[in-house]
């Protein structure tokens, strides 16, 4: 058995000899010295940072070492075969950390054994709740740890909670938002699946806080697993008197079940998804009447989202106080991200509320993932809006995300490169507001609709000056008049790229090219004669037999009938088609 495992960054012995030299002597050193051979040294791929000079892992001691020099290595061989403590001028120290309130369990307890949930805490926020607190002083707390909802609009938890506290009704519900249905995001779904008992916990805290008896889950059927461990978790929890009556011993009973999404955008907005529990298509209604008055069946309802109620458990056994330490002063406690994209280390972190851009995506992710700059940031997904580069140290919170004409959302974060065009995303995004829309209402229905083909008609190289006018009428028109949160976002991706890029969509309109390459119907590929070998790849890959020539006479392209599909820019070994 191995005492101590050495991971160092395959890549960064490639560069030069010398430094390859260097760590041959450093294993010469460790094989002299390490008597009883209970050190090894293994050459990785990724270790998860991205920095000049070395980067040396030490498990399992959790140690890392960054901008380790070729001069470093015998000191720090030297340390680990004297089993000495850290080297500490070269031990990495983080510009930003992770810091894991909503993913605390995740990964490391088995979401299937609510023993081990217990083991950790759980539902001692519960125990807390009913024993300690009583209905009203458990709002005061969730007031003064000021969480606001993680599912997009930011509103103050205690706000819901308290509304429908006052609310004199014979039957109250409480419902967990897992409708998520942002492309590219999947914090809910991590949650939901590593560590089900603490979204649990939250409902049974929110429905002991408002009176509720009965809870639901409102989930997607495409995540099965998801669903199968919410399903063992409401078992565990009415085998061990957490769920049902009395609940430990007390006077409070509640019950819980499941309820199936058929995977519609619009049920995450709260009116859309009561109706769709409620068996009814899953349409928005105008408010007020909120759901915390007036919801399900009629009757108070809570409505929050997965990361919201994850966070319910640590406020109330560790305290409101506690958790407000947590965060900037408006934007309490941390918030999960799924960073996707053109990004060197995709995947879920969970920062402090206040953490900047580029502290996330450069320091966290690795920036992206050809080694390029970033261009732009896409927060809050189809709803969301896309910041320029130069914005990259702006605190993150709910404020000033909307200040630069994007939103929090549920998480999702897309880093995008030098290669992606700014006319194309929100295009795409539009596109799926627009098949994702109810149409109930004519602003959404028809506006987006409108916005959607002005978008088309640039990118295909059929643009005018004044579609940009129409683009931003339209946009604001949806913002007063839709009736719910999806219509009065969807055009975020438009106005934020039109107020930062709208110098590519002019190059679109003005002068029919696309800045990143992206748009087809913008795209002219070209043979470079000097370039070309002749070998003949690009005319039989060509689906459309758009390349004329033969190997001795050489190749050209036949514009007509070029579909721009830029197989033979793909395909050609020696970089001799030109596409601009």
């Amino acid at each position: 058995m191995y005492e101590k495992t050495v991971l160092i960054k395959d890549t960064d012995l490639r560069r030069e000899d010398k430094t390859r030299q260097a760590y041959t002597q450093f294993l010469d050193h460790l094989r002299q010295n390490d008597q009883h051979s209970r050190i090894q040294v293994v050459r990785v791929a990724d270790v998860g940072l991205y920095d000049k000079g070395l980067v040396i892992k030490v498990l399992p001691d959790r140690i890392t070492y960054a901008n380790v020099q070729d001069r470093d290595l015998e000191r720090i061989a030297n340390s680990l075969c004297e089993n000495k403590e850290a080297i500490k001028d070269l031990v990495y120290k983080p510009k930003v950390k992770q810091e894991k309130l909503a993913l605390r369990n995740c990964g490391k307890i088995d979401p299937e054994n609510i023993n081990e949930y217990i083991a950790c805490g759980g539902y001692l926020g519960l125990k807390r709740a009913i024993f300690e607190l009583g209905a009203e002083k458990v709002i005061e707390e969730v007031k003064t740890g000021a969480i606001r909802g993680r599912g997009g609009a930011g509103y103050p938890t205690w706000l819901k909670w308290n509304f429908a506290c006052k609310v004199s009704s014979e039957q109250k519900f409480v419902i967990c938002n897992a409708d998520e249905g942002d492309p590219g995001a999947y914090m809910d779904r991590s949650i939901l699946e590593g560590d089900p008992h603490s979204v649990l916990e939250g409902l049974i805290v929110a429905a002991f806080a408002v009176g509720a008896s009965r809870a639901y889950f409102y989930v997607r059927a495409e995540y099965p697993l998801a669903v199968e461990r919410i399903e063992k978790a409401i078992k565990a929890a009415y085998d061990y008197g957490l769920l049902g009556k009395n609940i430990l011993g007390s006077s409070f009973c509640l019950d819980a079940e499941i309820r199936l999404g058929a995977g519609a955008f619009v049920c995450g907005e709260e009116t859309a998804l009561i109706s769709s529990i409620e068996g009814r298509r899953g349409t928005p209604h105008p408010r007020p009447p909120y759901p915390s008055i007036k919801g399900l069946w009629g009757k108070p309802t809570v409505i929050n989202n997965v990361e919201t109620l994850a966070n319910i458990p640590q406020l109330i056994s560790k305290g409101g106080k506690w958790f407000a330490q947590i965060g900037t002063e408006t934007s309490k406690g941390t918030k999960v991200f799924a960073v996707t994209g053109k990004v060197k280390n995709s995947g879920l972190v969970e920062i402090a509320m206040g953490a900047t851009l580029r502290e996330i995506v450069v320091d966290l992710c690795g920036g992206t993932l050809s080694g390029g700059p970033i261009k732009a940031i896409q927060t809050g997904g189809p709803s969301g809006g896309v910041i320029p580069q130069e914005l990259l140290d702006t605190p993150v919170d709910y404020e000033n995300l909307q200040k630069l004409g994007s939103i929090m959302g549920s998480g999702g974060m897309i880093v995008m490169d030098e290669d992606d065009c700014m006319v194309d995303i929100p295009k795409f995004y539009l596109g799926f507001c627009v098949d994702e829309s109810c149409g109930k209402c004519a602003p959404c229905r028809i506006g987006g609709f409108q916005m959607l083909n002005y978008l088309k008609k640039i990118t295909e190289g059929r643009g005018e000056l004044n579609d940009l006018i129409h683009l931003k009428r339209i946009s604001y028109a949806m913002q007063k008049a839709s009736l719910c949160g999806l219509g009065q976002t969807a055009s975020n991706p438009v106005l934020s790229t039109l107020k930062y890029f709208e110098n590519e969509y002019i190059e679109h309109i003005v002068n029919k090219r696309c800045p990143a390459g992206k748009c087809n119907h913008l795209i002219t590929y070209k043979v470079i004669e000097d370039k070309c070998k002749r070998c003949g790849l690009c005319s039989t890959n060509c689906p459309v037999n758009a390349i004329s020539g033969d190997k001795e006479k050489g190749y050209s392209i036949i514009q007509e009938k070029c579909i721009k599909c830029g197989r033979c820019f793909e395909v050609c070994k020696f970089k001799a088609i030109y596409k601009k």
